[in-house]
Order: C-alpha cells, then structure tokens, then sequence
C-alpha cells in the first residue's frame, strides 16, 4: 500500500530482456535504503514493484509481460526517470491516498498551460476508466497522488505546484507523454456495491455512466 507522496526520483539504468519479462535496475541517490530487504514493495512511477536485488544506491525488479503490456514500461529506456515511493508504514503519516501501486490504463498528456505559480496540465485517459474520474477526486499519475481540477469527458485537468514539479517527473511532461492511472480504489468499490446482489451474477456489470455520476452529484455539471 502506498500513499502516492512521491519519495524520490530515480534513473533507469538498465531494462534486461528476460524472454518476454524484464530484469529492471534503478538507481537513486536520495531513496533511503537502509530499511529495504528483498521482497519489499517499491512503487516505481506508481506501479508497485518486488525488489528482488538491492545496494545502497539501487534496486532490482522483475517485470511481468502483462505489466508491460497495461503500463507506461513499454515506453521506458535506460537513462528514463521514475518517481519512487516505498511501501507504506502504519505509523507513516497518510498525506495523499489510498494507492494500490496497481496501474488500472496508460493516459496521454494532451495539453499543458503555464500559469504564474502553477501548471496545468491536461490528460485524456482510456474510456473505461472515465467513470471513475471525478471533479474534485483523487487520481494517481505515475506514482503521484493529485486532485482532478476538472472533467471534460475521458480528459481531466490537474494544477501542478512548482514543488511537484521538481520533485517528481510531472516536471518532464511534454503533449504526448504517456503516464500510468490508477482510479481512486473507492470508486472502485463503490461500483461494485452499488450492484448489490448482482455482483454474485456472472459477468455482472455496472450501470454506473458519466450521467449518472453527473446527475448523483460526482461531476460538475
């Protein structure tokens, strides 16, 4: 479980084709890693990761094919910079949201206006996961929990601090960048409540639409 409160950022340095998976090595010099033992979770531009090897300055992790195929890894090279956030503790201060580190689509950052004392940056999603984005909700953007500023259908807005800006790779967003989503878990759950008895059907599905969010109050109209 993470918190999607960005830790530090590091650099890939190697991707090493193991068949259709992945050896991925990163290296960072501001993650502490003293506490970190083989096993542990790191989230790694919010995909959460198993270190399987470690040093002072780095990690190792296994990438799975189906991981590269629904995240942004498939666009990833040596030298490409990640946000990185170990797994949380009990005791850790809760300062963003509930994060899984379970990457649910890639988006796309449509458009980005500079302001004075912020950024905005637009992002169009896939159109599954448009349902689950509201104005005013919680969204992580490659690791980073953020609030959604506002909806126009499957692209959503943020303001980007200058703080965050520099301290995750939200600074290197260019039009065209791809980015890992993952929805609030409690949109999720409240999807499937809402299909009561339902749920126990096979291949039961939401009615849960962008109106019915709309008209419920979950997006400004």
């Amino acid at each position: 479980m993470f918190t999607g409160i960005i830790q530090a950022l590091g650099t890939i340095r190697s991707l090493e084709n193991r068949g259709e998976d992945i050896r991925l090595t990163v290296a960072s010099e501001k993650l502490d890693m003293s506490d970190v033992a083989l096993g542990d979770s790191i989230a790694t531009n919010g995909v959460c990761l198993t270190v399987t090897a470690f040093g002072k300055d780095y990690y190792c992790a296994d990438v799975s094919a189906e991981t590269i195929r629904y995240t942004g890894f498939a666009h990833y090279q040596a030298g490409s910079r990640v946000n990185l956030e170990k797994a949380m503790r009990p005791t850790d201060r809760f300062g963003g949201h509930i994060v899984s580190g379970h990457v649910d689509g890639v988006g796309e950052v449509s458009r980005i206006n500079k302001h004075a004392d912020y950024v905005e940056i637009w992002i169009k999603a896939p159109t599954q996961l448009a349902k689950y984005i509201a104005h005013k909700g919680s969204i992580t953007v490659d690791g980073v929990s953020l609030t959604v500023n506002d909806v126009d259908g499957a692209a959503f807005m943020l303001w980007i601090i200058p703080h965050t800006l520099q301290e995750t790779v939200i600074g290197t967003y260019r039009p065209g960048s791809k980015v890992n989503l993952e929805v609030d878990v409690v949109a999720r759950y409240l999807e499937r409540l809402m299909l009561g008895d339902k749920a126990a059907e096979p291949n039961s599905q939401s009615d849960i639409s962008m109106a019915f969010l709309a008209e419920h109050g979950f997006l400004k109209k």
